[in-house]
């Protein structure tokens, strides 16, 4: 099962992918975790080379996401989206770390249409195909609220704003990717976190 959970800020993108990968029991891949970790310093990333010839390897790699989290800060200070270059390039290597078999789920990429591409280009080179785009649609009021509800350092209501912006102006043509590649659940996200759970385990046909 290879899936990606599309949604606004606020929209249970994280505590669905948490959900699914306990149920499938396959890893979860969170850009936003990773590069928040990465600013913070915090050390419970799975290591994994950065910008060496052979990402495969495993390697201690906390200076190198330092470095990365250093690149990516003004960005995610802003609410403005990471270039497309640096996630693309962490997912990539991601996607080849040992833990990383056949099933996972993608949280926090694709955000725009180029990057969508991109993954299914990646996923062709390396023999893999994405099953489904699991879209969590809530209000624009809902992903504010929601937002500011959190306790992360980068949930402030200006920064919060413009994420929901970025959101309707790249990401929205997601949809429209998926859809036309008939890759696209579209689940009701303004529900409680098991009722969204188990309308996607329906879509997704598993009893």
């Amino acid at each position: 099962m290879r899936l990606v959970i599309v949604g606004g800020s606020g929209s249970g993108k994280s505590t669905q992918g948490q959900r699914l990968c306990r149920y499938f029991d396959i890893p979860l891949i969170s850009t936003g975790e990773i590069l928040r970790e990465a600013i913070s310093g915090d050390q419970h990333i799975p290591e994994f080379r950065w910008s060496q010839a052979d990402p495969r390897t495993s390697l201690s790699v906390y200076a190198s996401l330092s470095e990365l989290g250093y690149h990516a800060r003004p960005y995610m200070e802003k609410g403005e989206l990471v270039p497309d270059e640096m996630i693309i390039e962490l997912i990539q290597i991601r996607l080849r770390q040992p833990d990383i078999d056949c099933a996972w789920v993608l949280e926090g990429y694709p955000r725009t249409a180029f990057q969508a591409k991109e993954l299914d280009s990646l996923l062709d080179n390396s023999g893999q195909k994405l099953d489904w785009a699991i879209y969590l649609q809530v209000s624009e009021a809902v992903m504010v609220s929601r937002s500011l509800g959190r306790s992360l350092p980068d949930d402030q209501p200006e920064i919060v704003q413009r994420r929901v912006e970025l959101f309707y102006d790249h990401t929205i043509p997601i949809l429209e990717y998926y859809d036309r590649r008939r890759r696209l659940l579209t689940i009701n996200g303004d529900q409680s976190p098991d009722m969204v759970q188990q309308n996607i385990l329906t879509l997704l046909s598993v009893p």
